[in-house]
C-alpha cells in the first residue's frame, strides 16, 4: 500500500499546524516553504482539510491557517480518512460477497488483520500525540 501525496503532504501540514497550535496563525506561504509543498497544491489541500472541518483560515494581514479542534482532540485516523479514504487493502475486506472463497480464506484474514492494525495505529494517536513525539526527536538529535 503506498499513501497518497495529498495524504502524505497533507498530515504534513495539519502537523505543521498543531506544531504552532499555541502561536499566530500560519499563512499557506509559510507551511509551503516548511514542508516542500507548492502553495497551489496546499490551498487545494486546506480546502479540503477546511471542509471537513479540521482546520479554518483567518482573514487578514495576521491571518492564515490554525486548527479547528485543539490538537488533542484531533485523531490522526480521522484526517487520514479525510485525505486518503477508507482503508481497503482488498475487496472482499469490505463486502465478503465479492468472493466466493471469503468465509474460509485465510489470505482475507491476513488484509483484515493488516486493515485492524493500520486503523489501530492511527486511531491511537492526536496530532497532540504526534506533535510531542516530533519534539522529543528535536530534542535528542540537539544533544
Amino acid at each position: 500500500m503506498k499513501l497518497s501525496t495529498r495524504t502524505r503532504y497533507g498530515m504534513r501540514a495539519v502537523i505543521e499546524l498543531a506544531h504552532h497550535e499555541e502561536k499566530r496563525p500560519l499563512q499557506l506561504k509559510v507551511i509551503a516553504e516548511r514542508q516542500g509543498i507548492s502553495v497551489k497544491y496546499l490551498e487545494q489541500l486546506m480546502s479540503l482539510l477546511r471542509s471537513a472541518g479540521f482546520v479554518r483560515s483567518i482573514r487578514g494581514s495576521k491571518g492564515g491557517y490554525v486548527l479547528a479542534r485543539p490538537a488533542d482532540q484531533i485523531n490522526v485516523y480521522e484526517i487520514f480518512r479525510c485525505l486518503e479514504g477508507a482503508v481497503t487493502t482488498a475487496e472482499c475486506t469490505d463486502d465478503a460477497a465479492y468472493c466466493e472463497r471469503a468465509a474460509d480464506c485465510a489470505a482475507r484474514e491476513i488484509w483484515l488483520r493488516v486493515e485492524e492494525a493500520i486503523h489501530g495505529v492511527l486511531g491511537s494517536l492526536t496530532l497532540a500525540d504526534v506533535v510531542q513525539q516530533a519534539k522529543a526527536c528535536e530534542v535528542e538529535y540537539q544533544i
